[in-house]
């Protein structure tokens, strides 16, 4: 194993949400391989241009290179060849559910295997992506030793540093947030937690193996999810008692000990992803967790909640349903960033295409080819939002900044739902 962190020279297999500015840090101060199978996105980076918008294209540019004799840098490519000189290997690639919720591994068993290929006596390769607890060890390394013909911790070592990655936040970026790191001995823990200081500001954790760095990730996300099902719930609830749900969480906010979760959907790649890792590792074991599932069920249910809410409010304003025009603000997962991975509002429009209702969407921070790609529905983007008075309903889902600046507000003749709860009360007819 390498002895001096100044030899490290390192290789970030996917620079998606996750790789790609951990590898811009990486950058900073090693020779840095960024390596990914999409040759478009690859395309975008040799221009300096990061379209998830998780990277400033000026640093971005700053630490890019054409080649790998700088000492320091990025090298971002396609070629898999680049990987023979590294001795670091980084796994940053997506790990997601199929159409029945199981777990996907496929992608972290592609990067092994590709690896595998290059693999030398001494070499790292340290896994970020969250998974539940035993994929390290039990799934990844078998391939690494299959393809190599090494053996493990012996000719090569692997850790485990999971993602700490909030798309959109520009406060808390990787090198701010606390990193839980861990290794396949005491010494390349050591190693790797001393790697991974060199970028990461806000200091680590040095986890006592790789099993216990691969739950803390997945019950962090596990976690959430519960709480934002349990407010959902409670906004289930309260609208029954005829009472508003935003206020009763801020009278309740008043304890110094209450958390703090608002009701909303719950989408995007980690929330509404990861529980399901851990509950398929715990039904293998012969456990039901009961918990966890239910509150995955509540909040895959949100969306749907949300159209038939809109629905009840319509009939009671007398207007007409079938063939009405609906408009659906925001489209991405979040906030203010471009990410529309998992997004929940797709739940919303189908259930309003079901009762044959004529639904436009508008993000202007979603792109429409992608969202046409990924889910096959139109959007329109852009800076100018379609004329609001035109609609029979409109739909707040996603609180992007910009739509705080339309003159939204509930009439006669239009029903206004605010998912998010960000808009007066006094302009809508309802919110979670």
């Amino acid at each position: 194993m390498i002895k001096n962190l100044k030899e490290s020279k390192i290789a970030i297999i996917g620079l998606g949400y996750v790789g790609l500015p951990l590898a811009v840090e990486f950058a900073k101060k090693f020779v840095t391989v960024g390596f990914d199978i999409n040759s478009k996105r690859i395309g975008e980076l040799k221009q300096g241009i990061d379209t998830t918008l998780e990277v400033e294209d000026s640093i971005l540019q700053s630490v890019s290179v054409d080649d790998l004799d700088s000492g320091k840098g990025l090298f971002s490519t396609t070629d898999s060849s680049f990987l023979k000189d590294c001795n670091i290997y980084i796994v940053t690639v997506p790990t997601p559910t199929d159409k029945h919720n199981r777990p996907v591994l496929t992608p972290m068993l592609q990067a092994s295997e590709n690896i595998g290929k290059y693999l030398k006596k001494g070499d790292v390769v340290i896994y970020e992506s969250t998974v539940y607890p035993g994929v390290t060890e039990d799934e990844c390394v078998p391939v690494l030793e299959k393809v190599s013909g090494m053996k493990y911790n012996v000719d090569f070592f692997a850790g485990y540093s999971p993602e700490r990655i909030n798309p959109g936040d520009k406060e808390h970026t990787v090198a701010k947030i606390l990193k839980v790191t861990s290794g396949s001995t005491p010494e390349v823990a050591e190693y790797v937690d001393q790697l991974y200081r060199q970028v990461i500001t806000a200091g680590t954790h040095k986890a006592s193996s790789i099993k216990v760095a691969e739950a803390a990730k997945v019950i962090e996300n596990s976690q959430r999810d519960i709480n934002i099902a349990f407010v959902n719930e409670l906004s289930k609830i309260f609208n029954l008692l005829g009472i508003d749900t935003h206020e009763v969480l801020e009278a309740a906010g008043t304890k110094w000990n209450f958390l703090k979760f608002k009701p909303g959907l719950v989408g995007g790649h980690c929330i509404g992803v990861d529980p399901f890792y851990l509950a398929q590792k715990a039904q293998e074991l012969g456990y039901h967790p009961e918990i966890i599932l239910a509150g995955r069920r509540l909040n895959d249910s949100m969306g749907k909640y949300v159209a038939t809410e809109v629905i009840k409010l319509m009939m009671r304003k007398d207007l007409k349903v079938i063939d009405s025009k609906v408009l659906i603000l925001g489209f991405t997962f979040k906030e203010d960033c471009p990410d529309v991975r998992n997004t929940r509002v797709i739940d919303i429009y189908n259930e309003l295409k079901s009762f044959d209702m004529d639904v436009d969407v508008y993000d202007p921070w979603a792109n429409p080819e992608e969202v046409r790609h990924e889910y096959g529905i139109e959007i329109t983007s852009g800076n100018k939002a379609p004329a609001l008075n035109s609609y029979s309903a409109i739909i707040l889902a996603v609180s992007h900044s910009q739509f705080l600046q339309l003159s939204i507000e509930k009439s006669a003749s239009q029903v206004v739902f605010d998912v998010k709860g960000i808009l007066d009360k006094s302009k809508v007819d309802a919110r979670l």
